[in-house]
């Protein structure tokens, strides 16, 4: 088991949620780097999203903006950063997230579990969601996540198997749902999440499909977000999904016994709900017995 970092003496709090300059380029947050849309009502619930493992992916999806090169080599002192971040700007809920490493024999996961713990001995009533890759269908490197008991742990399917091939030809849909399966069988009250993004060309009936095979899956967390092209270089948008399919979808998935499902065009695959963040935290004090 990797130890949590020793993050004493932590910097003066400063009055704005996030300072990136302050941490040299070394630590990545979205919110703010994105411009996120739901930046507000997340820093509101003092949530954020901070990004490790540097900011080089080595996939190639169809739909992503992300820099592509030679990854850095890991920060070790990135798990004290992280908490330490964190802790001075009073965070509660965290997500942490990465670009895939394939040059990693883990696939990062050793990093994240760091960062995990380092983030619960700093802030031990802190939510923590992590985004994570397929790990190339390792079960030890997601064990490894596991086992740093997160409270959720997101991996995103992002769109149906017909477009895996076009969109995302380095992963495998089988695989994802498989990750999210051995979540939910070794977990220990880990909370799985999923999510898809409309308008890359599927028709409804397989986003209907994808959604009951996360179910079956036993993800119990749902995002469905629209598709903005984030440059010329990517795939174009299809199409733009009404708002009324986001709601009509929304129940469905209800329906099919998701426990909190986010689905409006500017939702993310991170966004962080407050009401499933209260959901996790009322779970949390019944299993503690305080509930």
């Amino acid at each position: 088991m990797t130890e949590s970092a020793d993050c004493g003496n932590l910097p003066p709090a400063s009055d704005k949620l996030l300072n990136n300059k302050s941490d040299r380029g070394r630590l990545h947050t979205v919110c703010e780097i994105t411009d996120c849309p739901n930046m507000a009502e997340c820093f509101t619930n003092r949530s954020c999203l901070f990004m490790i493992l540097g900011n080089m992916c080595t996939r190639n999806c169809g739909f992503c903006g992300a820099q592509h090169g030679r990854p850095a080599e890991i920060n070790l002192n990135e798990a004290c950063e992280v908490a330490s971040r964190a802790k001075q700007q009073g965070m509660e809920n965290i997500v942490l997230s990465s670009f895939t490493r394939d040059d990693l024999p883990d696939g990062g996961a050793g990093q994240f579990g760091a960062v995990i713990r380092s983030i619960q001995a700093e802030i031990p009533e802190a939510v923590i969601e992590v985004l994570i890759s397929d790990f190339k269908g390792s079960n030890e490197s997601l064990l490894e996540v596991i086992n740093a008991a997160p409270d959720v742990i997101n991996h995103s399917i992002q769109t149906v198997p017909r477009l895996y091939p076009l969109l995302r030809p380095q992963s495998l849909y089988s695989r994802s749902i498989e990750l999210l399966r051995r979540v939910n069988e070794n977990g220990k009250g880990i909370w799985s999440k999923s999510g898809l993004m409309l308008g890359l060309g599927e028709s409804r009936d397989e986003v209907e499909a994808v959604m009951e095979d996360l179910s079956a899956a036993g993800c119990k967390i749902l995002t469905l977000g629209q598709y903005f092209r984030p440059s010329s270089q990517q795939i174009p948008v299809v199409r733009y999904a009404h708002a009324d399919e986001f709601k009509q979808l929304e129940k469905i998935a209800y329906e099919m016994g998701f426990m909190q499902v986010a689905a409006r065009a500017r939702i993310r695959s991170s966004y962080n709900s407050i009401s499933a963040i209260n959901q996790i935290r009322k779970e949390r004090r019944k299993m503690d017995g305080n509930d």
